[in-house]
């Protein structure tokens, strides 16, 4: 089965409101081996929701919209829905008994505007909503699904769990979806296509698909079976060639950051790090102390901004800086073993660079770096010349020390970090 969701609601298009019904169906719609090919923001407008229903029952077998069943004049899931159908909406009087009853529950009188809550389309099955006043609907148009529910997540969630998503999983069959994600860091997305697409292009199941991030690269792995085990034994056969083709490059199939990764090997190893940041300011101990018990293997970090500050806390001689400038290979290893050895641990890590936007100039121009290392985990730099943004500078070059410092950890070659 392939799914649509709609999320239904001019409040979501502004800046103020976001939808997170979508990525929750999504989730739960894979693991019953449905896949999501669409996931659309439709305005409160009949004709734009008119056009969306009859657009998504086009594309899919299950359409989910999530939205616009509350008793207002902008409330057109249910109208629009009817249109696109080509069915009449009819007043169901005992749903308009129950909302009535409950809201004397709660000491209340309904206003007569509720009543329009009652309206279902012909042919549909309620979906009870015993959290809220808007029931769902369920309906069946030639083998395909279209299912109404109301957009609050406290109230949706419940009523897809126990009342749409045994059908779904009944319209499946059994079959199921699994996915594995495959992090790579500190390698341009254009080389990672390059090496892996020959070998996941060969796979029509599991399907792959790459996502690039600063400093990232996520390879998606979605493969279909009759079971979990069936599913599963397909990524793997993939996984194993990719593997293959990426030796060592591979740091997380399991969801783990690379921070999460580097403090485990760091912890399994009992080292102790300390960390001496210029123009990623903070951001690399704040990754690793991100990670709980950093304590164990987290000494301290120095933020050496100044050419002062290199001096005085890491023992860098001024003169190194005069010489090549405080962005240079010769500063930031020196950034890298001065910290190890003001704090007394294993292992040092330097960073220096220029994030911009100014300060660059055309023999060292905004989103140069350099990364150091220095003690158990190898004595290296590397100089990185980063695009984008100040902040996307930042991100790629802590991905590249936490790379540096995984494979030197690991014992791999730095040499293509």
């Amino acid at each position: 089965m392939k799914a649509e969701i709609l999320a239904i609601g001019s409040e979501l298009l502004t800046p103020l409101r976001s939808d997170s019904n979508a990525a929750y169906l999504t989730d739960r719609l894979l693991e019953a081996g449905v896949e999501t090919i669409a996931r659309i923001t439709v305005a409160d407008d009949p004709a734009l929701l008119e056009s969306a229903f009859r657009a998504a029952l086009g594309r899919a077998d299950l359409v989910v919209a999530t939205g616009g069943l509350g008793p207002t004049a902008d409330d057109l899931t249910r109208e629009a829905a009817a249109g696109a159908l080509g069915r009449r909406l009819r007043r169901d009087e005992t749903i308009v008994a129950a909302l009535r009853q409950r809201f004397a529950s709660f000491g209340r009188v309904m206003s007569p505007v509720n009543e329009k809550q009652g309206d279902l389309i012909e042919g549909a099955v309620v979906v009870p909503n015993p959290r809220g006043t808007a029931p769902g609907q369920w309906i069946e148009v030639e083998g395909r699904v279209l299912v109404l529910l109301p957009g609050p997540p406290k109230e949706m969630a419940p009523m897809f769990e126990r009342h749409v998503l045994p059908r779904v999983q009944e319209r499946t069959a059994g079959a199921v979806l699994r996915t594995r994600v495959l992090r790579i860091a500190a390698m341009p997305e254009s080389e990672v296509e390059q090496v892996v697409g020959p070998v996941y292009t060969a796979f029509e199941n599991p399907r792959t698909t790459i996502l690039g991030a600063p400093g990232q690269v996520e390879l998606h792995l979605t493969a279909r079976g009759a079971t979990s085990t069936e599913a599963e034994e397909r990524i793997e056969r993939l996984a194993a060639r990719l593997r293959e083709a990426l030796p060592g490059r591979i740091y997380s199939e399991d969801g783990r950051d690379l921070s999460e990764v580097v403090a485990e090997l760091l912890t399994a190893r009992r080292l102790k790090i300390a960390l001496a940041e210029s123009c990623t300011g903070g951001l690399l101990a704040a990754r690793l102390s991100s990670v709980p018990g950093a304590s164990e293997f987290l000494e301290r970090g120095f933020v050496t901004y100044s050419n002062r500050s290199k001096s005085e806390l890491l023992g860098v001689p001024p003169e190194l800086v005069q010489a090549g400038g405080a962005v240079s290979e010769e500063v930031a290893r020196a950034m890298a073993e001065g910290a190890r050895r003001a704090a007394g641990v294993d292992v040092g890590v330097g960073i220096t660079g220029i994030a911009g936007p100014g300060g660059g100039s055309a023999e060292k121009p905004v989103g140069l770096v350099y990364v150091a290392l220095a003690g158990a985990a190898g004595d290296a730099v590397r100089r990185r010349q980063f695009p984008g943004d100040r902040e996307r500078v930042r991100q790629q070059a802590v991905q590249v020390a936490l790379e540096m410092l995984r494979r030197g950890l690991m014992g791999l070659d730095e040499a293509t970090t």
